[in-house]
């Protein structure tokens, strides 16, 4: 009798699809055995197994980590609806009337606005669904052009082309400020032309990925004389009087620091929330998309104070 090979869906095993969507939410090996809780070898073992079943490629290694070939992003989407069938018949079974999220949620965010905006949104949605971790890497960065690592990120200005979904989150002001010390003892500019007279506080132009944030761009001539990658450093030495800081209002309102010529530098940039393709249907980042939305929609003022003179100090 002439055998026949076994059809390619009796050679796939539900388990190898867990570890490949495991990859694709974190981009790293080992970070996805840790949320699987197994060892990385496993997780290689698992997905190389996958796509000999399928006679295909699933992942490729990038600059920022593994990432999904278009095969891959296909076999997530049917993967995914199979995860969230298994959860949906948990949950009917325990009881509970609404579909509970579960997985993790990875988001990466601007050092301030990460932790001003980003942690009480996902703190938010972690309330309401304590099966669901929530990861947040902070750094100001562009996006990277191969998504990777990440399911949501949030950067400071308009994205370049790439693969991600995105869209326009907010806008945020930053402007001048001091501290009352500094203003005390050096005294304010009376005009923009007498800012090269005063120590700034900012980026390191060396080291600075994201073009809107040039200080050339937006005060021409002038060098900072304290930077930091950080800008919760930059908000600390203008507190202790180090220089006048150009700095996001809602960082620098809540350090009870005072703003300067506030009608000729009131810079405004955009935040930018992108989301990768494969995860945009997933309903835990659907959640955590909206948490983010209704955090800026509910504290506009903090993100973009308005009223003559907000803050500003008077050159003595």
């Amino acid at each position: 009798m002439r055998s026949r090979s076994r059809p390619v869906g009796d050679r796939l095993r539900a388990d190898d699809l867990r570890h490949l969507l495991a990859v694709a939410r974190t981009g790293r090996l080992v970070t996805a055995a840790d949320a699987l809780g197994v060892d990385h070898t496993t997780v290689s073992r698992r997905i190389a197994a996958l796509e000999q079943s399928l006679g295909v490629r699933l992942i490729e290694r990038g600059t920022e980590g593994w990432a999904l070939t278009d095969a891959g992003k296909a076999v997530c989407e049917s993967a995914r609806a199979i995860e969230d069938a298994l959860v949906r018949a948990v949950d009917a079974v325990s009881g509970q009337d609404a579909p509970s999220l579960h997985g993790t949620v990875r988001v990466s965010a601007p050092d301030g606005f990460g932790t001003v905006f980003a942690t009480p949104a996902l703190a938010r949605v972690r309330r309401r669904h304590s099966r669901l971790q929530a990861e947040l890497i902070t750094a100001t960065r562009q996006l990277p052009l191969r998504p990777a690592g990440f399911d949501l990120a949030l950067t400071i200005g308009r994205p370049p082309r790439s693969r991600l979904v995105t869209e326009h989150l907010t806008d945020y002001a930053l402007g001048l400020y001091a501290a009352d010390e500094y203003l005390a003892r050096r005294g304010a500019p009376g005009a923009v032309a007498e800012l090269r007279e005063h120590p700034l506080v900012f980026y390191i132009e060396s080291m600075l990925q994201v073009g809107d944030l040039d200080i050339e761009r937006h005060l021409p001539g002038t060098t900072p004389a304290f930077s930091s990658t950080n800008v919760f450093a930059q908000v600390e030495a203008t507190r202790l009087g180090a220089g006048i800081g150009v700095l996001p209002a809602f960082l620098a309102d809540r350090a009870g620091l005072r703003r300067l010529l506030a009608d000729e530098v009131d810079i405004r940039l955009p935040i930018t929330l992108a989301v990768r393709r494969e995860a945009v249907t997933q309903p835990a980042v659907r959640a955590v998309r909206d948490a983010l939305h209704r955090e800026v929609a509910d504290r506009a003022a903090e993100l973009l104070p308005e009223g003559p003179g907000h803050g500003s100090a008077a050159a003595p």
